[in-house]
């Protein structure tokens, strides 16, 4: 039988889902330790999910766990389905990393820390709710001729009656545009326009990364939303679910509205163009004109688990 320098055990869930199959996958390694940083890349891009997220003990005793997340060809401050079926997994499998009381956990994460909820029923834990770690970031303004090409359509089908595209982030950055229904389900990503709006624009972040979110309406207002996430020149052509895209743009639209103050929730559909829908709400605060609290919840379900050895 071989000899391993590391086994660690991995369960794999879809997120934002209450289905099987459904939704977005992710791999946690739920016992990190021992492993190096291009080791979790390697395995990352191994499991080729959107992420795999790497459960490690707390600096802070205080905290519940310290959370590093891979997509397939970096390392991210801030993801949101991770998040969430992290939390679903450390709470199913009664993994102790660090303090966990009542239903809410605490992970340490490069973006911050990020307050977790569990949500429960009846029948024991089926997913959470996150806070994003960081307040609203409004960022640079993208050429809609531009944003189009990156998603292979004209630029007339950028709709700008309630925003321009514009980069928006509470926590991880992110290009967004509203289109109507019939250009979402037409969208794709052009790796060149990336490209070259990425590298060559110069609209990539510092890590390279160049995300593009788009959404269009499902009703009279922006309670409702189907969107698509692209981003391929992290190796995510297209993301089933993206909480932290939901989130950013969650929290531009409740700026956008005129109320100074109020109580938003939002229920925002993806995957559906894949075969993997997904169902993502958030709820977000808004007080004295600023957006103070965002939110946001998902379901998940297992699927597999296995052990990982490290030669």
């Amino acid at each position: 039988m071989a000899n391993y320098r590391l086994e660690r055990p991995y369960v794999v869930v879809d997120v934002f889902t209450k289905t099987q199959f459904g939704g977005n996958q992710l791999a946690v390694i739920t016992d990190a330790r021992g492993l190096t940083t291009v080791e979790m890349q390697r395995i990352a891009a191994e499991f080729n999910f959107a992420e795999t997220s790497f459960v490690l003990p707390p600096v802070d005793p205080e905290n519940t766990a310290q959370v590093r997340i891979f997509t397939r060809a970096q390392e991210v401050p801030f993801a949101g389905h991770p998040n969430v079926g992290t939390a679903f997994v450390i709470a199913r499998e009664r993994i102790l990393v660090g303090a966990f009381e009542d239903g809410c956990m605490r992970f340490e994460e490069a973006a911050g820390l990020v307050e977790v909820r569990l949500v429960r029923d009846e029948t024991g834990v089926q997913g959470a709710t996150i806070t994003a770690p960081r307040k609203l970031e409004v960022g640079a303004l993208i050429d809609p001729a531009v944003m189009a090409r990156c998603v292979g359509l004209d630029e007339d089908a950028i709709l700008l009656d309630h925003h321009k595209p514009q980069s928006a982030s509470v926590g991880l950055p992110f290009f967004i545009a509203e289109l109507d229904l019939t250009s979402l389900s037409r969208a794709h990503a052009v790796l060149g326009a990336f490209s070259e709006a990425g590298i060559g624009q110069g609209y990539a972040d510092a890590s390279g990364r160049f995300s593009a979110f788009v959404y269009a309406r499902l009703g009279e207002g922006h309670d409702r939303l189907r969107a698509r996430m692209f981003a391929p020149l992290s190796g995510n052509f297209e993301d089933p679910a993206t909480g932290s895209a939901s989130a950013a743009l969650g929290a531009y639209l409740a700026k956008l509205n005129p109320a100074p103050d109020g109580d938003f929730r939002i229920e925002i559909e993806q995957g559906v163009e894949m075969g993997r829908p997904s169902e993502i709400t958030l709820d977000l605060r808004k007080s004295g004109g600023e957006v103070r609290d965002v939110k946001v919840t998902g379901l998940c379900v297992q699927v597999m688990r296995g052990v990982l050895t490290i030669d």
